[in-house]
């Protein structure tokens, strides 16, 4: 499936106390609104308001579905860190040859898989959250779930967390195999619609604040369905988070820790073998849309800096000194940027005619990158999906920038 790039911010809440849990996305609003059913799981997880699970579980503190407000704050899991296997391809090896490589590149996606608990849980509801604008919500029932956010990443973690069967409802960013029978309720990209979505008669609806508009968000828990909004932002540090988030809106929180485990076995093996070069090559991240007259270059915030980071690599945008996670790309800037490598997703690369359609952008052939005809492309709906499936998708991409991949 082609992932559709949808926006990075949404209108702002209308009262103060939603404008305040919703602050990490002033920094987005430039891309705002720029870019653009399998049967469900015998439900046998409702438990009615008066049972005594219920009292059980609204006396505990609520599932925070936000933390602190931004996931990218919390540390890395220390059993996530890199681990030496070898002298030759431990973190800290100095064998890459990425600034010496020349010719388009493809990320090879086709042998990630998305990692999957053991057993089907059994949910313990209902469970109360606290949903990220501040507002408590009661969850009594997961048999119907609706999964939308700009990026796929709830969609990829209730998969993984083993309840996939009862997903209704999916964006179409979530593109990886067991989602395909989930109604698409994003069409379009990004635009949400209220009547498409009540359609479907959710028990639950998962969403954050990258996708909109936010007024059909309000629609939808207006006539009483649980809406919960979770941390928008996305980063490596925030992965593991994520997912213990969801595992405890779910009421399945041992399955969050069993998945957890999982991802982080897979971060491991990834960070231990990505190359450190003492002079990493230098790689913008670059966001077109041709069709849509998109050019965008990325910059701290955006989720590429990120994996481009954990690749062993250094994000041009952050090292020049953007603001912005997205600013939008000029020749000058670009020519300044001097980056060694371009990486795209594939969808934005063919919108623009491909790697020769790319190199023909004004001051783009002005840079070592352009040069040497150096482009990596990755599967759209992956580099920035930041769920269960990051671990590998680290590795492919170092594989890619490397050149360390056969």
């Amino acid at each position: 499936m082609t992932f559709a790039f949808q926006p990075f911010a949404a209108p702002e809440r209308r009262s103060s106390a939603r404008k305040h849990s919703f602050a990490t996305l002033a920094s987005v609003v430039l891309l705002s609104w720029l870019v653009s059913g399998c049967a469900p799981a015998e439900p046998g997880t409702k438990g009615p308001a008066n049972s005594p699970s219920a009292a059980t579980s609204t006396t505990a503190a609520p599932v925070s579905a936000c933390t602190d407000g931004t996931a990218g704050k919390l540390p890395l899991p220390t059993e996530w860190q890199a681990v030496s296997t070898s002298p030759g391809a431990s973190a800290g090896s100095t064998t890459s040859t990425s600034s010496t490589q020349a010719g388009p590149t493809t990320v090879d996606t086709s042998g990630i898989t998305l990692p999957i608990v053991a057993a089907t849980p059994t949910p313990a509801l209902p469970t109360t959250v606290l949903s990220c604008d501040g507002v408590q919500v009661s969850v009594t029932d997961v048999s119907r779930i609706v999964t939308i956010d700009l990026h796929g990443t709830l969609t990829e973690i209730v998969y993984g967390l083993g309840l996939g069967a009862n997903v209704i409802g999916r964006d179409r960013a979530a593109d990886f195999p067991q989602a395909k029978n989930a109604t698409i309720v994003t069409p379009t990209g990004h635009d949400l619609n209220a009547e498409s979505i009540t359609a479907l008669n959710p028990s639950v609806i998962f969403t954050d604040t990258t996708i909109g508009p936010l007024e059909v968000q309000e629609q939808l828990r207006a006539v009483g369905i649980p809406v919960i909004f979770f941390d928008p932002s996305r980063t490596m540090n925030g992965v593991s988070h994520q997912i213990t988030a969801v595992a405890g809106a779910l009421g399945i929180p041992d399955a969050g820790v069993e998945l957890n485990k999982l991802v982080g076995a897979d971060m491991v093996a990834a960070l231990s073998m990505v190359p450190r070069d003492a002079t990493p090559a230098r790689i913008a991240f670059l966001y077109v849309r041709g069709t849509a007259g998109v050019y965008l270059m990325a910059g701290p915030g955006s989720g590429a800096d990120d994996m481009i980071k954990a690749a062993g690599a250094a994000d041009v945008g952050t090292d020049i000194g953007l603001k912005m996670p997205f600013t939008p790309l000029t020749s000058e800037a670009l020519i300044k940027a001097a980056p060694d490598v371009l990486l795209l997703m594939s969808g934005g690369l063919e919108s623009v005619g491909g790697a020769e359609g790319l190199f023909k952008i004004q001051g783009i052939a002005q840079t070592p990158a352009g040069a040497n005809k150096r482009v990596i492309d990755v599967a759209d709906g992956t580099l920035l999906s930041f769920g269960p499936r990051s671990g590998q998708i680290i590795k492919a991409l170092s594989l890619a920038i490397h050149g360390n991949s056969k």
